[in-house]
């Protein structure tokens, strides 16, 4: 793989092909804005610091967002993107099935003058899954030190990444009042850890799916009759959420 098949001055983003082992320029970039993001507003106030610091030098954190499907985990990493591509912020996304070449990712762009976000989205491990190992060295480096111009973002409905059981708590003991996890919990926890910042994100309330669906559809003739059928539609997908609301308005768009 080489850094030197497109201009990273240019190119804001790049997806990871482990096929052909190349990453392919994004041209078509979604334009979405963290104000745009609505109903997610503690997780917009702290989530700037931390590229802000990485973009100036200062130390920062692997970023962890995990919680409800649909709520903007995905989103914010986008609006980043959007906000500090002129600052020198570039995002490098890849699958969960291919972090084994995550090294050899980070090796290629560990000399450029961009900072750059490997952004995994959806990411969690089954019972057996060795993949983690490798997201493990790049998260805190092993007989080297990590980059200090990449930042592992992860998004998962998971805390720690992993299946959890109750047979592993079972095996955990106090001692001298102290909790001793059992080796299974102390593996799922420590790949999760490794996260400096967590985001947790929760499902939105009616009133916050009505305010995205509004601001989604604009001035309509009759907001009652939008809102009902809104309702309608998200009952039928399990739920309230910004993923939903994009896919009513998607289906209802010029109808109201």
């Amino acid at each position: 793989m080489s850094n030197t098949a497109f201009d990273w001055e240019m190119t804001p983003a790049a997806i990871w092909r482990a096929r052909g082992r190349y990453l392919r320029p994004v041209t078509r970039l979604d334009a979405l804005t963290l104000a745009a993001l609505l109903g997610i507003e503690r997780q917009k106030a702290l989530i700037c610091e931390n590229p802000e610091r990485f973009l100036q030098g200062l130390p920062a954190n692997n970023t962890l967002l995990w919680g409800s499907r649909g709520t903007g985990k995905s989103s914010i990493v986008k609006a980043l993107l959007n906000r500090y591509f002129d600052q020198g912020l570039r995002v490098i996304q890849i699958d969960k099935e291919d972090l084994r070449d995550l090294t050899e990712i980070v090796d290629d762009i560990r000399d450029l003058p961009q900072k750059f976000i490997v952004f995994c989205d959806d990411l969690s491990f089954d019972e057996g899954d060795g993949t983690y190992k490798a997201l493990k060295s790049v998260l805190e480096g092993s007989i080297e030190l990590p980059p200090e111009n990449v930042l592992i973002y992860a998004t998962s409905n998971r805390r720690h990444l992993m299946p959890e059981y109750q047979r592993d708590n079972e095996l955990s003991k106090v001692v001298d009042t102290e909790i001793h996890h059992a080796e299974a919990i102390e593996e799922k926890i420590s790949l999760s850890d490794r996260f400096g910042l967590w985001l947790s994100f929760y499902a939105i309330n009616q009133n916050q799916y009505f305010e995205i669906v509004d601001q989604l559809f604009g001035k309509v003739s009759d907001q009652t009759a939008l809102h009902a059928e809104a309702m309608r539609f998200a009952l039928s997908k399990g739920g309230r959420s910004g993923r939903a609301a994009q896919q009513f308005y998607k289906a209802y768009s010029g109808k109201f």
